[in-house]
């Protein structure tokens, strides 16, 4: 049975509090101690979106625990960062990570596959812009507001920094600090980055992933690029939720080059004789064991497979974060 324990009260929104980015609290490790002894500990990235991540995970933990036999305890992090400190500290057996984990987990953090939606295992960043603003091309948000994803968000916030650069803006030590040619603003999800370009005249632009803002924007305009047409699971519903008075039109900037989904990792000292099992469920399971088709809409998870992958696969993030000078662990988690 899925196990969702708590402790002093708190919730999974809240037990894993952030700390600095640098430790699980102590209360923290408490609470993951106090489950099952044979239970597998299962971490999960906090959310880009307000959701229930915990919800949206039970379907996969119920088909693991049916498959396996094993019990299976979800963990919500409170960072991006925690995920991989709880494996790095034996406080996990798996983690659901972000892509920018993987080059900093070498050495005690093993990559069992990466996500996929609806067959496809890339996706991309976007930049836009309302079709008011007078912006149409990344040159001209020099001297402008733009707001982006979590500090360490991939495809929110990391990507969307080197698409600013490689456009000739300086974009100073960002997201670890002040760009120099504009503002830039992170907030605590993609969601949230999205809404304010909508409701801030301030704001002239956002980054986020394609995900959450392609059904805003017309499909014909990603049609400049073929990496998207081809690999992106947005594309055919691109411009499909444009909406006057709920979702406005937007208007495309940018986009990311192709970036791999993010991982499912396990603890490379973890050698339960279950764990090869659990592996193995996670590479098999079919779209209908992931988001069964009588889970309501709002707590169905964002992908729909799991395909084999390792650390090769995720070069295109270490080159982002080389490219910027940031360490995955230089991140303390956003205050918002």
């Amino acid at each position: 049975m899925v196990q969702r324990p708590g402790c002093g009260g708190s919730t999974r929104r809240s037990f894993l509090k952030a700390t600095g980015g640098v430790a699980l609290t102590a209360a923290a490790a408490g609470c993951i101690g106090s489950t099952e002894s044979d239970a597998v500990r299962f971490i999960l990235n906090p959310a880009e979106e307000q959701t229930d991540i915990v919800e949206e995970y039970t379907p996969m933990a119920e088909y693991l625990e049916e498959e396996t036999g094993a019990t299976i305890d979800l963990i919500r992090a409170g960072s991006y960062v925690e995920t991989l400190e709880a494996l790095e500290s034996d406080q996990a057996d798996i983690a659901d990570t972000s892509p920018t984990a993987v080059p900093a987990g070498e050495g005690f953090a093993d990559v069992i596959g990466m996500r996929t939606a609806f067959g496809g295992a890339l996706y991309f960043s976007t930049i836009s812009t309302t079709p008011d603003s007078g912006i149409d091309e990344l040159a001209d948000l020099e001297g402008e507001i733009m707001t982006t994803g979590a500090r360490m968000s991939t495809s929110g916030t990391l990507a969307p920094t080197v698409m600013l650069s490689q456009a000739g803006l300086d974009v100073g030590n960002f997201p670890d600090g002040e760009a120099n040619d504009l503002e830039l603003r992170t907030a605590p999800d993609h969601d949230t980055s999205r809404e304010r370009l909508e409701n801030d005249e301030e704001i002239v632009a956002a980054a986020t992933g394609a995900f959450a803002s392609a059904s805003q924007i017309p499909q014909e305009q990603f049609d400049d690029y073929p990496e998207f047409v081809e690999h992106s699971a947005e594309y055919d519903g691109a411009g499909e939720g444009i909406d006057d008075d709920e979702n406005p039109e937007l208007q495309l900037l940018a986009v990311s080059d192709p970036l791999p989904r993010a991982p499912i990792m396990a603890r490379s000292a973890w050698d339960a004789s279950v764990r090869e099992d659990l592996e193995t469920a996670l590479l098999e399971a079919g779209e209908n064991d992931l988001v069964p088709e009588d889970v309501d809409e709002e707590y169905q998870l964002w992908f729909t497979g799991i395909e084999p992958a390792d650390r090769s696969d995720y070069q295109p993030v270490q080159d982002i974060l080389d490219e910027l000078g940031l360490e995955f662990q230089d991140f303390a988690p956003d205050d918002e």
